[in-house]
């Protein structure tokens, strides 16, 4: 009877232990918390976020942040269950899987690239849309961002090739260079026109198809704009593209005599296209609460995250305005400025 109840103690001593190293165990899941928020008038690390140079520029009061997601966990840095129960009950953080970011089949090394990458093609695309805003002209051309191996392209093309004509058509941007490659069965070749290193190169490129059954060389096309004078914004290590919108906005109030905020606290969120889209982003609920801290008045969020403001902590401590396009936030901040028709900002509706 003693050896009975012995055995069972030391069972049950085994199990509670078990249970609670359990808790510590490394798990596949990724807490995400309120990041910082980064005024674009302002300064970082002593330097003006968004400097202009060939023309002129001005400084103005207010506000315009980027807000941003802080991370916790990854391939390298698994999270315990213990610290993944608690984010879950927390009404500022969010627990997701680890794939979400970290993909089994991409290395921590190519995220990384990939989001500076984005994050240096969205702050070209805000610094179109800006000038698109405003008037101002630029010129955009189409050129090869990058080569994919066992491609037809490898070995004719090299990454930074600008595309002048393809079938001897002209070619202006992307979208056209795109569209005259597809025009053709696949396996036909293209005839490339190629501005390299200040010089014109001819080309003949294969075509195979792709999955869509469309013709395709095995290049990335992007779109390289050609400002009249030089904009650089610097946030340090930020990845990622969810800030255009408000670099957009930032540029633009560095390229008017008159201030967009009229001395308001404003933050947001969204990706930018160079003809003012305002594109959705993930991580709402986080960046309202860093939105929150950080003091702003106001919250702009893109029309296509707006079912994500009504689960933030911060729901209800910040006024939020939906926007569409970049024209939808200068119109939203005019009414904030002046004081007229604030009452008529466009909110996000639940449902």
């Amino acid at each position: 009877m003693f050896r009975r109840a012995m055995t069972l103690i030391v069972a049950v001593v085994l199990l509670v232990g078990l249970g609670a190293g359990a808790v510590y165990l490394p798990v596949p899941y990724l807490v995400a918390s309120p990041g910082i928020a980064l005024n674009t008038l302002g300064t970082a690390e002593g330097e003006q976020i968004i400097q202009v140079e060939g023309t002129e520029s001005y400084e103005h009061d207010g506000e315009l942040s980027m807000v941003t997601v802080q991370y916790s966990g990854g391939p390298d840095v698994r999270m315990d269950l213990f610290t993944v129960l608690g984010a879950w009950l927390s009404p500022s953080q969010a627990v997701l899987p680890q794939e979400a970011l970290f993909p089994p089949d991409r290395s921590v090394e190519e995220i990384t690239e990939a989001q500076t990458l984005e994050m240096n093609s969205s702050q070209r695309r805000a610094t179109a849309a800006a000038l698109s805003q405003l008037g101002v002209d630029y010129e955009t051309r189409a050129y090869v961002a990058d080569v994919v191996q066992g491609r037809p392209a490898e070995g004719e093309l090299r990454k930074g090739d600008v595309i002048t004509r393809v079938d001897g058509e002209p070619v202006a941007d992307k979208e056209e260079a795109v569209e005259l490659v597809g025009d053709r069965e696949p396996g036909e070749p293209v005839q490339l026109t190629l501005r390299r290193d200040g010089e014109t190169v001819q080309a003949e490129v294969g075509t195979e198809e792709n999955d869509e059954g469309d013709p395709i060389i095995g290049v990335l096309i992007a779109d390289r704009m050609d400002f009249p004078f030089e904009v650089d914004i610097s946030v340090g290590e930020i990845g990622g593209p969810s800030a255009g919108m408000m670099f957009a906005l930032g540029v633009m109030d560095r390229l008017t005599p008159e201030s967009l905020t009229g001395g308001s606290d404003i933050a947001g969120t969204g990706t930018i296209t160079p003809e003012g889209e305002v594109g959705g982003v993930s991580g709402v609920e986080q960046k309202m609460v860093s939105a929150q801290r950080q003091g702003a008045e106001y919250f702009f969020v893109p029309a296509d995250s707006c079912a994500q403001t009504f689960d933030s902590a911060a729901t209800g401590e910040i006024e939020v305005v939906k926007v569409g396009t970049l024209d939808e936030a200068v119109e939203a901040l005019e009414a904030i400025r002046t004081g007229n028709g604030t009452g008529d900002l466009p909110r996000c509706q639940p449902g």
